[in-house]
This record gives C-alpha cells, structure tokens and sequence, in this order.
C-alpha cells in the first residue's frame, strides 16, 4: 500500500468513528427529556423574590384570592389587600418608627451681643474682600442680614 491509501484509509476510519459518537449523543439527548420548570414554580419564585411591601396591587390581589374565606379581593385596595395578606401569612406589621426631634432651646440674644456680633461678621468680610473670595463674602453679606433682621425682631419684643 501506498502512503496515499494509508491516509484515506485512516480519514475513512476517523470519519466513521466521528459518524458513530455524533449518532451516540443524538441517542443520549433523545433518551434524556428535558425538564421544563412549572408555570406554579416561576410564580412561587417571584413571590419569594419580591418582599410584600414593594409588590403592586394586582400581585397582591392574586395572592389574597388563593387565601380562603376572603372575598371582595377586587374592591380591596393596596393598604387593605397588605393587611389582609400579612394577616393571612402571620407577618408582623411593623410601623415604621418615627424619628424623635428633640428641639433645643433657642438662645435667646440682646441687641447689643447682635450688633456685636454684626461687627465681626463685617470684619471677616473685609478680609474676605481684601483675600479675594468671593463666596466667603457671600456667605457673610447673607449673615450679616439675616443678624440685622433677628436685631428688628428683638427690638420689637
């Protein structure tokens, strides 16, 4: 035999072979079905996903007609429809807790420790004037007449 027919013999071969495991996995993925998830598994899933808070009515609604003896599911609204699903669930409903302001006392200044204080906010602003920044000038010039305004209503009082 000639090395030309040692090769055709052994891509026939090869051929063949390659021919044979093709077949062999058709075979092992027709044999194997594949499962395809349940519509009531998808649904379930999302459910677990999704904390109730933050679902939409229409979800909430399909929720409370699985739960027996309610009724008037589609007239309920969101709030109600929570309720009646945290209920159904045994979910805790937790206000949330409002933060407490504490007000300070407000000190209480005489016009003479205003215009005191008038004088050095004018002060810091001349130097700001001087130095050339103009947003520190800003800053002052508002509080400077904010001091003014606060020393008319203490006159007033």
């Amino acid at each position: 035999m000639t090395e030309d027919a040692k090769r055709k013999e052994a891509q026939e071969e090869t051929k063949a072979e390659a021919k044979e495991e093709v077949v062999e996995v058709q075979e092992d993925t027709k044999a194997e079905p594949k499962e395809e998830p349940k519509a009531g598994a998808k649904e379930e899933e999302k459910e677990e996903e999704k904390p109730i808070d933050k679902m939409t009515a229409k979800e909430l609604r399909e929720i409370a007609m699985e739960i027996p003896g309610v009724s008037g599911v589609h007239a309920m609204k969101k709030d109600e429809l929570l309720a009646v699903v945290k209920e159904a669930r045994g979910i805790k409903d937790e206000a949330p807790q409002k933060k407490k302001i504490v007000k300070t006392a407000k000190k209480v200044y005489t016009v003479k420790e205003l215009k005191a204080k008038i004088a050095l906010l004018k002060e810091d602003k001349e130097k700001a004037r001087e130095a050339k920044d103009k947003t520190r000038v800003e800053v002052l010039r508002r509080r400077i007449n904010r001091m003014k305004k606060l020393t008319r209503k203490v006159a007033q009082a």
